[in-house]
């Protein structure tokens, strides 16, 4: 017999890449705890823990086996054999539930339910504002025991931007299966499950005293997930150089398709004078980074992001006005040509990268990018690896500058 969540566990097992960055976000922050409430709220979006685990080592490891199940859609029983495996490994004495076979089977289920729903609803809040609906629908979990304060909120209808989803957001609870569904239009909103008749509870955003989160929100979970980070986890931005190297093998991999979902539109809205932030155009390859290393160019992280100016500015007025400025496509084909440059330089002079891309219009290798990643973004203190000028290279020129040692090859080649 299929239970009523079974659509929800079906979806929740089948991975999608704002659900990966958003669990990812957390894995530069492990914070050893001895209870769950020393972290709390929307401070998870941001950072990693588990009660009890106070050991840095158990904690990444722990993490790890989180990050297989999140980014491969893997089950509970799976995280189960490599909790216990983690438990012996680490000598991991006085968790709760430890001792009985009902003890580790609640244990284990709470740290894998909580940790692939607040991914899944980080992830999701992601999509939500990307999309821009107008309208936001709750939608009940469908659990075989449902909280009556849940049920009875099933097909609300509000504006995207209304103050209840700040505090409503689910998941609302240990446990908790509900979701957001997201609609342009009234009508849409009552195709995907819609009532008009359900309208908030009196007093939902009334702090009960005793579990200091509205009635019917277990505490602790009174804030929307993934809300203080969404821009964050729709950018994928994040130091993958400093993470396990499990998680930065196929990080990079995860987020391509995060990135050419926002690339084009981010294009679009810079040309248009509506964007002044950075956006995220790729990540440098792990090869790449250890020869850097080993140069003694270890670069302070392994993101690749370029400033509006590069593409609208004194910078692009100049390449326009000498004819070597990238064609629009060129500019939207950036973040798959990085993944698989030609070639790559250091400067000598400079300490930048320069990539050599295959143009998309010409089977050469002519497009150059250049790259410093001694910068830092405005008003952060972050090292970024920041794209400073990109352009339609002049393929003897690149060879005169090798020649007279200007610039270093250290991967690839060019014709």
């Amino acid at each position: 017999m299929t239970t009523p969540d079974a659509p929800l566990r079906a979806f929740l097992r089948r991975p999608f890449p704002e659900q990966v960055a958003a669990y990812r976000l957390r894995l530069g922050t492990l914070v050893p705890t001895r209870t769950w409430a020393e972290l709390t709220q929307a401070a998870h979006d941001r950072a990693f823990a588990v009660a009890g685990a106070t050991k840095a080592d158990l904690l990444a490891d722990l993490a790890l086996a989180i990050d297989r199940a999140v980014a491969r859609g893997t089950g509970l029983e799976e995280f189960r054999r490599d909790f216990r495996a983690l438990v012996v490994r680490h000598g991991w004495h006085g968790w709760t539930g430890e001792g009985t076979r009902s003890g580790e089977a609640w244990r284990t289920r709470v740290i894998y339910q909580t940790n692939m729903r607040t991914s899944y609803a980080a992830g999701r809040m992601a999509q939500l504002r990307e999309a821009g609906f107008r309208y936001w629908i709750y939608r009940h979990g469908g659990s075989l025991e449902p909280r009556q304060h849940h049920l009875a909120l099933d097909g609300l209808i509000l504006p995207s931007d209304h103050p209840f989803w700040d505090v409503w957001a689910p998941p609302n609870g240990w446990g908790c299966s509900c979701w957001i569904a997201g609609a342009h239009t009234m009508r849409a909103a009552l195709r995907r499950g819609g009532k008009p008749e359900v309208e908030p509870p009196d007093g939902w955003d009334a702090i009960n005293p005793r579990t200091g989160a509205p009635e019917g929100i277990d505490p602790g979970w009174g804030y929307a997930p993934g809300a203080s980070n969404a821009d964050t986890i729709t950018m994928a931005a994040r130091k993958i150089a400093a993470l396990p190297p499990a998680i930065g093998a196929d990080y990079g991999r995860s987020l391509h398709a995060v990135i050419d979902r926002h690339w084009p539109l981010w294009v679009a809205q810079t040309r248009a004078g509506l964007s002044h932030d950075p956006a995220l155009a790729g990540i440098l390859d792990p090869q790449l980074i250890e020869t850097l290393r080993a140069r003694g160019l270890a670069p302070a992280s392994s993101e690749i992001v370029m400033r509006p100016g590069v593409l609208r500015g004194p910078k692009a007025t100049r390449h326009e006005a000498a004819g070597d400025a990238l064609t629009p496509e060129q500019w939207e084909a950036l973040p798959r040509l990085l993944r698989d440059p030609a070639a790559v330089f250091v400067d000598n002079r400079t300490g930048s990268l320069v990539y050599v891309l295959n143009d998309t219009q010409d089977a050469r290798p002519q497009l150059a990018v250049r790259i410093d990643y001694t910068l830092r973004q405005n008003r952060d203190t972050r090292v970024l690896n920041a794209i400073v000028s990109a352009y339609r290279a002049n393929p003897s020129s690149l060879a005169a500058r090798v020649a007279g040692g200007i610039l270093d090859l250290i991967y690839g080649a060019i014709r």
